[in-house]
Order: C-alpha cells, then structure tokens, then sequence
C-alpha cells in the first residue's frame, strides 16, 4: 500500500536521488515481473548483463535507492528480485556485480527455501545477513570453471 507520508521526504530529495529511485523502481519492478512471469531459469538472469562502462553512480548510492524504493512499491520485493534489480543496475554501470543463489531445507518444516544475496569482489552488499545459512548453488553470471 502506498504511504502518502513518503511523498515530503520525496520532494526534498536532490534531482540525483529521485533519478536513482526512479531507476530502482523500474528495476525491481522489471525484476518483480520477471520472476512472476518467466520460468526461472530465464527469470534468474536478469540481473546479468553485460558490464557496462564506469559511470558517476557509486556502489553505495545503488544500495541506497534499491532498499529506499522496495518497500514503497506495490509489486513483491523480496532477496530474489532486490538482488536481481542491483545486480542489473551495478553491472550497467560498469561495477562486476555477482548474484548468488542458495537453497537449504528448513529444518522445522522441513519446507525448500532459497535465498539470493550480491557480491562485488569479496563484499556482500545485499542479502548477507542470511547467505551463511545457505549453501551456494549457483552464481549468475556462472563463474568460470
């Protein structure tokens, strides 16, 4: 539901943080419909274009717009399409951003869970707070072998 309180904090924001808001609304909404609609193994890739050349957004304003943006959105922004979303964003500007996807069985009911965190270079810089209770499946792009 949207949260009209938002809307003064919006206004006061630089040109500069509302275009990068903007740009992770787009990619996770972009990111909440491919994981909706596409099968996964199409879905999964999202975030995984090409590395584009170096731009004047850094890692960390990024980070800031994807967590600002996900709650207000009225689509599902959960581990998998915030870090499909940051990924795109990350390697379109020029930074070598890494998806990682894991999966464990709960142990209490016994139910199939995944989580997906990114990485750059040896820093986690979303959905760390839980990648160590689940082992790592697969990396997107593949790393080479």
């Amino acid at each position: 539901m949207f949260n009209a309180a938002f809307l003064p904090r919006l206004w006061r924001l630089s040109r500069r943080r509302k275009f990068l808001l903007l740009r992770a609304s787009v990619a996770l909404v972009a990111a909440s419909a491919a994981v909706a609609l596409l099968p996964f193994r199409k879905a999964i890739v999202f975030g995984s274009v090409p590395v584009g050349r170096r731009t004047k957004v850094s890692v960390e304003e990024w980070m800031w717009a994807i967590e600002a943006a996900a709650p207000r959105l009225p689509c599902r922004t959960m581990c998998i399409e915030k870090g499909l979303a940051l990924q795109r964003l990350l390697r379109g500007s020029g930074h070598d951003a890494i998806l990682h996807y894991g999966a464990r069985t709960d142990p209490e009911h016994r139910k199939l869970e995944a989580h997906v965190w990114v990485s750059l270079g040896s820093e986690i810089l979303i959905g760390g707070e839980q990648a160590a209770d689940f082992p790592e499946l697969a990396t997107y792009p593949p790393r080479a072998a």
